[in-house]
């Protein structure tokens, strides 16, 4: 279908809703980008074609005389009111004026893909809060210095050596890390590993937590290693910024060594990918109208995402 190029503010911003993605820098917090996008689209839009200030009908009244009585003539004239012109209201869109909500958010040292819904968006991103879809996060570790707080702004409290560390004990230890994670979320659904009621419950689908307070790791491999940096792909739910920092931490100690997090990068979030996400470049109006048309398509291509009969894991006691 051709696209039909449209210069009427009120037009865009009534179609103006679903899914936005963009990427996060690293070092910006999320409620930074959240204020640049929204400001972004208002100054968007208050460029474009405005409608007019409304129009009310002035009575002016005329007397006139007579032989018999006064004569009273009504003249109803057209005026521009003057009280809503943008002399006098300002812009007609401020951010106020738009809904915005995130999906899931990430670490002030976080980059990476992140998602809003926008206006009628919102409903969207609460589904997909709720279905709790997997993230795939790409992990920098950098051994031989561990930090307070594990990641690369802290004072450095400890150095060791790392000659050891190779990249076979790093991929056996994160083999050894992933199938704990998998043991322990059949054992959180009471059901043992080696039965055929855990293969039924694997053929429904991924197991996922009963609340938002429950890390659960899919999958982690290491993809790259340079000495002293290695970095890590990880598939995860419910995680944090300070759990991944941590994650790097205590693989470190068990490599009997010391290491901290230098990088921490969301790839993919859900069937988002980082590559359809929009650049901080891109943070405009003609940019966001684009973006959205995009992830409008792959929510229609994966409508999982949206309505997903979930497996939640139910504590143990």
């Amino acid at each position: 279908m051709a696209l039909t190029k449209v210069y009427d503010a009120a037009t865009v911003f009534k179609h103006m809703n679903g899914i936005l993605n963009v990427y996060k820098p690293a070092g910006m917090q999320v409620k930074h980008v959240r204020n640049a996008i929204l400001n972004n689209i208002c100054k968007g839009l208050n460029d474009m074609e405005q409608r007019n200030p409304r129009k009310f009908r002035e009575n002016r009244i005329f007397l006139g005389t007579g032989t018999a009585a006064d004569h009273v003539l009504h003249n109803l004239r057209e005026q521009t009111d003057l009280s809503d012109h943008l002399l006098s209201t300002g812009p007609r869109y401020l951010p106020r004026d738009l809904s915005c909500a995130t999906v899931s958010s990430l670490g002030d040292h976080t980059s990476g893909v992140l998602l809003f819904g926008i206006n009628k968006g919102t409903v969207q991103s609460s589904s997909i809060r709720k279905n709790r879809p997997v993230r795939v996060y790409h992990l920098i570790g950098h051994l031989g210095s561990a930090t307070e707080n594990h990641l690369p702004d802290s004072r450095v409290t400890m150095r060791s050596n790392h000659r050891h560390v190779s990249a076979e004990r790093i991929s056996s230890l994160a083999a050894s890390m992933q199938a704990s994670h998998q043991r322990k979320m059949f054992e959180l659904c009471g059901v043992d590993l080696q039965t055929q009621e855990a293969y039924e419950l694997a053929c429904r689908g991924l197991l996922r937590p009963a609340d938002d307070s429950q890390l659960v790791v899919y999958g982690i491999k290491l993809i790259h290693f340079e000495r002293p940096y290695f970095t890590l792909e990880l598939y995860a739910i419910n995680e944090t910024q300070e759990c991944l920092a941590t994650l790097v931490h205590e693989m470190a100690l068990d490599l009997r060594t010391v290491a901290h997090c230098s990088q921490l990068r969301c790839v993919r979030h859900a069937h988002f990918d980082v590559t359809d996400s929009l650049l901080r470049h891109a943070w405009h109006l003609p940019g966001i109208i684009k973006n959205l048309r995009q992830q409008r398509d792959i929510l229609r291509e994966h409508p999982q995402l949206l309505r997903q009969h979930r497996v939640e894991l139910q504590i143990s006691e």
